[in-house]
């Protein structure tokens, strides 16, 4: 029998020392989830301020559309100069 209330013992003291390590990882998992939750990648500038989709203006599209319409010519006339010579 006094084997059995060692063996007790010794459980106990494992479960004991798997309680204090079970507290030690539900810390840092709080801690990561916090800094995960808060946007570290973001900085603290973000912190709480949820950003929404970024509109152009009528007039900033049509200039965009106009400049790629002007690269795309000038990739055509240059396509085009070298296919005649």
């Amino acid at each position: 029998m006094a084997n059995l209330a060692e063996m007790l013992k010794d459980l106990r003291d494992s479960r004991a020392h798997a309680a204090r390590e079970l507290g030690r990882l539900d810390k840092a998992i709080t801690a990561v989830s916090r800094l995960v939750s808060a946007g570290s990648a973001a900085g603290p500038a973000r912190k709480g301020r949820k950003r929404g989709r970024r509109r152009l203006s009528a007039a900033a599209r049509k200039r965009i559309a106009d400049a790629q319409r002007a690269r795309w010519a000038k990739v055509r006339k240059q396509k085009a100069a070298s296919a005649r010579g």
